[in-house]
């Protein structure tokens, strides 16, 4: 019996009470927790680390769409402020794929630790009122003690406790409890069994902000934060170590050596861990009221640097649908919430295959395989298109949900950053927290609807178009009536319930 599954004898007989509690304080959870209070429910997060202790920055890229969606938060340009751009990669064969081709305010990938994208979602999660508790260890979940609530039973120093919730949110990474706890199973296999990541100094710093390179024995990535520090990833074919073995800087300046010819004069790391690189995704993010984000619903390699920014995305996707549910405001709570894992899973899924097949490039074997590979990205740098398709899958620009019952493209895709009537741009717009209603002047408000209403800049424009709280296109027309308007946004909102004292205010 694991501890997750062990009754808790010792849990209070009054419990704490919250809308929503999640687990694990990384920037999943960080980001859920800080959406879902701001938008007035009583989130408490629990962390299993102290206050105090450090997390390993194992993440350091953040990519287009996480940028969008951190810009509807207003956080993007002040994280941006802490890390490096790049807007230009180098894959193998020396091609140059400019990122300058993405279609975004941020045509680049931004090179930060993780622990810069952390501090700011911790502070932005404590100045909407999320409550954080560290020094929290989840050991059990259950839904079957009180209708309507999940209850998590945590162990802290002075005691095991237990909080009542409607739902529950596990972030808690790869060896998550919460999807233990559900019984759920996270099918998968090993890619990479022994991969050494660090952060270290450069005597000699590569003239390419990115130095990377594979042979037949060895891979190395080495990329600035911009500080003074460099991310250094390496790994060797004959490597024999595992996860639990000691990582040391003579074997990462050895393997550095080998894959690119020099170590750049590595020294001083401020931390060094090995790592496994695994393939593996739970198959249902939703039990019940319990729901799984980040590393705790899927886990690939580090090729591409698209955990952290799917998990982001995951957050994104789930916490207004969460916050409509418990707020009264779907017409369909129940498949609203269902819409989760119908959207995200793909995604997931998706991930797992584009890092997977990175990963397999960068292992390629043999004379043969090394050269298709060389010869597969100069032909990449020579297509426009395949260039486009490729850098919106990993920049996250170019993913899409199905179209909901009874509407078609554009729904379902990424709403770029329209220009507004008075100067605002849409995701500043987003900042709102809600719906966006996008339609020509004098078109009327739906009455009594939770939603932000603005117009296009360009006064000629007859289109309208309603934009998701998480910058996807829920409807759009060439043109609507004011019932038309009213009847699409009804299909995703119910009318404000009027306040005490006077009418309902459209936000």
């Amino acid at each position: 019996m694991t501890a997750a599954e062990a009754p808790v004898a010792e849990a209070p007989r009054d419990p704490e009470t919250a809308d929503v509690v999640v687990i694990g304080a990384g920037p999943t959870g960080l980001l859920l927790a800080g959406d879902l209070a701001a938008a007035g429910l009583h989130v408490i997060l629990l962390e299993r680390r102290a206050r105090t202790a450090a997390n390993l920055t194992r993440a350091f890229a953040v990519h287009a769409r996480t940028l969008e969606l951190l810009d509807a938060r207003g956080l993007a340009d002040e994280l941006v402020s802490t890390g490096r751009r790049i807007d230009r990669v180098r894959p193998f064969g020396g091609i140059a794929l400019s990122l300058q081709r993405l279609r975004s305010r941020y045509p680049f990938v931004l090179i930060t630790p993780q622990y810069e994208t952390e501090k700011l979602l911790e502070r932005r999660a404590l100045s909407t009122g999320a409550v954080i508790r560290y020094d929290r260890e989840v050991i059990g979940l259950r839904q079957d003690l009180e209708p309507g609530t999940v209850a998590v039973d945590f162990r802290t120093p002075d005691g095991i406790h237990r909080i009542h919730a409607r739902h529950a949110v596990g972030t808690d990474g790869v060896r998550s409890t919460v999807r233990r706890a559900l019984g759920l199973p996270f099918p998968g296999q090993a890619v990479i069994r022994s991969m050494i990541l660090a952060d270290v100094r450069l005597t000699h710093p590569p003239e390419d902000l990115l130095a990377v390179n594979g042979t037949a024995d060895a891979f190395a990535f080495l990329v600035p934060f911009g500080d003074g520090w460099y991310r250094a990833i390496a790994w060797h074919r004959d490597s024999h170590a595992t996860e639990d073995d000691p990582a040391d800087l003579e074997e990462l300046r050895a393997i550095t050596t080998t894959a690119l010819g020099t170590d750049h004069g590595m020294h001083d790391p401020r931390w060094i861990s090995r790592l496994r690189s695994d393939e593996r995704q739970v198959p249902s993010y939703r039990v019940g009221r319990v729901f799984l984000a980040g590393d705790a619903a899927h886990v690939h390699s580090p090729a591409g640097g698209l955990g952290m920014n799917t998990g982001l995305q995951d957050a994104a996707n789930l916490s207004w649908k969460l916050a409509a549910a418990l707020h009264g405001q779907s017409p369909d709570p129940e498949g609203l919430l269902d819409s989760y894992h119908r959207e995200r899973h793909p995604v997931g899924r998706l991930v797992l295959r584009t890092s997977g097949a990175l990963v397999r490039v960068v292992m390629a074997a043999g004379p043969l395989r090394r050269t298709a590979r060389n010869l597969g990205a100069r032909l990449l740098g020579r297509i426009g298109p395949a260039q486009d398709r490729a850098l919106a899958t990993v920049s996250g620009l170019g993913i899409s949900y199905p179209p909901p019952p009874g509407t078609r493209r554009p729904a379902g895709r990424r709403a770029p950053d329209i220009a507004l009537a008075g100067g605002q741009r849409l995701y500043e717009a987003l900042r709102a927290g809600g719906f966006v209603l996008i339609t020509p002047p004098g078109a009327a408000t739906p009455p009594a609807t939770p939603l932000t209403h603005a117009h296009w800049r360009d006064g000629a424009r007859t289109a309208c178009a309603l934009v998701r709280p998480d910058g996807y296109l829920a409807w759009s027309a060439p043109a609507a009536t004011d019932a038309e308007l009213t009847a699409a946004v009804g299909a995703w909102l119910l009318p404000r319930r009027p306040t005490p004292g006077g009418p309902a205010q459209n936000a």
